[in-house]
């Protein structure tokens, strides 16, 4: 594989809601499987809020302290395996305000970014348990500049946009995307990555909550538009290579960033 290729895992689960034992636990279980596959991956990622899924009643009890036991667990995972983990979200609290955050490690286990969800969705209240995040979701893998949003995030084409302009060959979408939005999942996520010509990653949950039958179907994105991977609704880890090089190839055959006119919009 070449130094632009990057193999990518989704991990698509389940999340026991409020119980964040027994999410760790499989959220190991699941990377363990994904490491050890036919082929290696390079990077895996795991879904939205998959340490306590929304169980917004006690959120702040359950919630990760400062990201700690994200960045014990899932970081020692990644320098035994020697992959980048994008460790979906978790609910992390600082003590006075709880966060819906993305903790990315590198393959020596070292924690070398994060991103806090900035569009906070009410129809899942949200905006009454979590405080919103000041920052874009920036990385590096192996040297690539790649981005990272959350679920809803997705809704805002602007976020996107600015990712790409800052660099970003590949996107990260972490969610908990439900029933009845299937159609919007998928849409929003194939127009993100043709008007924005990048690789994009959506990583949904599976399963159901009280209130919430959720839809599955992560997938992979290429450039073009066309999706490389998809799965169903079910528990399963689905990976696909991509190439790094793409995105340049498909913005200079249709030319979009060149031809924008930021100066009228």
């Amino acid at each position: 594989m070449s130094s632009q290729s990057l193999k990518i895992a989704l991990i698509q689960m389940d999340i026991e809601l409020g119980d964040p034992d027994i999410n760790y636990a499989r959220a190991a279980k699941k990377i363990a499987e994904a490491a050890k596959g036919e082929e290696k991956p390079d990077v895996i990622v795991l879904p939205e809020m998959w340490n306590t899924g929304y169980s917004m009643s006690n959120i702040a009890q359950v919630a990760d302290r400062s990201g700690s036991r994200t960045q014990l667990v899932i970081g020692e995972l990644a320098r035994r395996y020697g992959v980048h983990i994008i460790a979906g979200s978790v609910a992390d609290s600082d003590g006075e305000h709880v966060r819906n955050t993305i903790y990315a490690f590198d393959r020596s286990g070292q924690m070398h970014a994060s991103y806090s969800k900035i569009h906070l969705f009410r129809l899942m209240d949200e905006e009454k348990y979590l405080t919103a995040g000041k920052k874009r979701g920036e990385l590096q893998l192996d040297g690539h500049a790649a981005g990272m949003m959350i679920c809803y995030d997705i809704r805002f084409p602007e976020l996107a946009r600015k990712l790409a302009l800052s660099g970003a060959k590949i996107l990260f979408v972490p969610a908990e995307w439900p029933h009845p939005r299937l159609h919007h999942w998928r849409s929003l996520l194939i127009a993100r990555a043709i008007e924005n010509q990048m690789y994009v990653c959506g990583i949904n949950r599976v399963g159901r909550d009280a209130a919430n039958v959720f839809c599955g179907h992560s997938m992979i994105v290429d450039p073009w538009g066309e999706v490389i991977a998809e799965t169903d609704e079910t528990e399963t880890i689905i990976s696909a290579a991509v190439d790094l090089a793409k995105p340049d190839e498909v913005r200079g055959r249709i030319p979009v960033f060149m031809d924008r006119r930021p100066e009228l919009y």
